[in-house]
């Protein structure tokens, strides 16, 4: 059983981070901000995949003013990621973001910070103190050293110096994030610092990688911490579509047993008796469970002289033959089909188990 590190509770939007809420799932579009139409479409895409919360860049002015019309055409809360420059958070905000992130000690200084702030109280908007490795400042890493596993300082001193800044202006609906590229060095800095303040944290592990190597990282660094306790929302960061990372993200939540959303998929990794394009069937079928809801237990097995036995807790599996595969509930065979129409068969059991187990159905 997994006890979760007491926090103080803030809200984005309508999604509460921190206390007794939900661990939350976000993710951040790839688009041009400024082109609200191919955000809006990517933001509906992430929102069917899961996502929670949804961030976007707003480099310019442009992308700025352009967050009025995504998020009248959303329906989860829309973050600001910004660097450098305060007037774009303060416009970001009056355009409609209802949460960003910054780092405060790159806006230019006290009075730029300050100005960021009264925004964030006027528009009621809670802030993410964003530091990662890159971004720690110089004096810091003179007197601490760069961080690493065994010396996370630098990172953690960063976070705390830019968390006191806007508690300075009087703000204290925060949540922090501490992301390195390194996976120890990830896990020990928020160890640390979630021993050390009480504000919900964002984790993540930044520039993870692409689809496998950054699954594998984002997976061992967030396994690690959300198992112990540590962890109130978090993004999984892959260079790949986000829809991806939203899956992944859900994986790792039904593994830690923390969350469960829509069908588990099983399946064998294939041998010597699988006579079917046991790849292919896989990957169509796990294409259509992302849009179930249901959390059913669903199989892909190689064959059918092991398949309905090793995978008899699945609530519905399918599995390959010579020239008839077989489709099985609960270890038992249900249907004999013919490979050619295996995949369709198989795909219309699921659609009716899937009606018969929706939440809310009568």
């Amino acid at each position: 059983m997994i006890t979760r590190r007491p926090t103080r509770q803030i809200r984005v939007g309508d999604v509460a981070i921190g206390g007794d809420a939900p661990i939350s799932v976000q993710s951040m579009t790839n688009t041009q901000t400024s082109d609200v139409e191919a955000t809006v479409d990517q933001v509906h895409r992430l929102q069917a995949a899961g996502c929670e919360i949804i961030r976007v860049a707003v480099p310019d002015m442009d992308s700025a003013r352009a967050l009025r019309g995504v998020r009248e055409r959303i329906s989860i809360p829309l973050i600001a990621d910004i660097h450098f420059d305060w007037r774009l958070a303060v416009a970001a905000m009056e355009y409609g973001a209802q949460g960003i992130r910054i780092n405060p000690g790159n806006l230019g200084g006290a009075g730029n910070l300050r100005k960021t702030v009264d925004a964030a109280k006027q528009h009621g908007v809670p802030i993410r103190v964003g530091v990662n490795s890159g971004s720690i400042e110089k004096d810091l890493l003179e007197s601490l050293g760069y961080p690493t596993p065994d010396k996370p300082d630098s990172l953690i001193e960063s976070a705390l110096r830019n968390v006191r800044l806007v508690e300075g202006c009087g703000f204290q609906e925060l949540k922090i994030s501490v992301k390195s590229a390194d996976v120890l060095t990830t896990v020990n800095a928020y160890r640390a610092l979630s021993q050390r303040i009480d504000y919900p944290l964002h984790l993540g592990v930044t520039e993870a990688g692409g689809l496998i190597g950054g699954t594998v990282k984002s997976s061992v660094a967030l396994g690690i911490l959300l198992y112990e306790g540590i962890g109130d929302t978090f993004r999984i960061s892959l260079t790949r579509d986000p829809v991806e990372e939203v899956r992944v993200a859900f994986e790792l939540l039904r593994a830690l047993k923390i969350r469960e959303r829509g069908p588990e998929l099983i399946s064998c990794p294939t041998c010597g008796r699988t006579r079917i394009n046991l790849f292919g069937l896989a990957e169509q079928v796990e294409a259509y469970i992302q849009t179930m809801k249901s959390p059913l237990k669903v199989a892909v097995m190689g064959c059918s002289v092991n398949g309905p036995g090793e995978a008899r807790e699945a609530d519905i599996g399918v599995a390959g033959g010579h020239g008839v595969g077989i489709i099985f509930k609960k270890g038992e065979i249900v249907k004999r089909v013919p490979d050619e129409d295996l995949l369709e068969v198989f795909m219309d059991e699921l659609k009716k188990m899937e009606a018969e187990r929706r939440p809310g159905r009568d």
